[in-house]
């Protein structure tokens, strides 16, 4: 039995990876939720503005980042871009919004910036709508 099976360590670092971005994104989308809801209320937002624009701006963006982007991921749709707010988003949690924290108010955001991080390196996988768009481009191709 050849356990070096190229093959079948393909498969399996697909399905990791597939397991790996719809568990994270799911667990982000229990960030990204109730900050939308906050968002929709429409009453006095008091949020980290990280860019000085205000904090309903900076409420939006990390919104845009931690919920949409999160189902981007889950879906493996522009899974690159989505990881690219994500990562900027999970940073400035982690060594801003968090910075003179004790690490244990750290933790999580640096955990999920490493995930993010290896994401990317990593890309979305073959269990992506990336890999299904990227596969029916070449079949096009001349």
């Amino acid at each position: 039995m050849n356990y070096n099976n190229t093959n079948s360590s393909s498969i399996l670092k697909d399905i990791v990876l597939f397991a790996v971005r719809v568990f994270v994104g799911f667990a982000m989308l229990s960030h990204g939720f109730p900050k939308l809801q906050m968002l929709l209320e429409g009453g006095k937002i008091e949020f980290f503005d990280f860019i000085g624009l205000g904090p309903q701006i900076s409420l939006g963006l990390t919104v845009f980042a931690e919920f949409v982007c999160s189902i981007l991921l889950i879906l493996g749709l522009f899974t690159r871009v989505a990881l690219g707010f994500l990562v900027f988003t999970m940073a400035i949690a982690a060594f801003f919004v968090h910075g003179g924290d004790p690490f244990e108010k750290r933790e999580m955001s640096l955990i999920y910036l490493s995930v993010y991080l290896l994401l990317i390196a990593c890309g979305p996988g073959k269990i992506s709508v990336d890999h299904m768009i990227e596969k029916r481009k070449r079949a096009s191709d001349w």
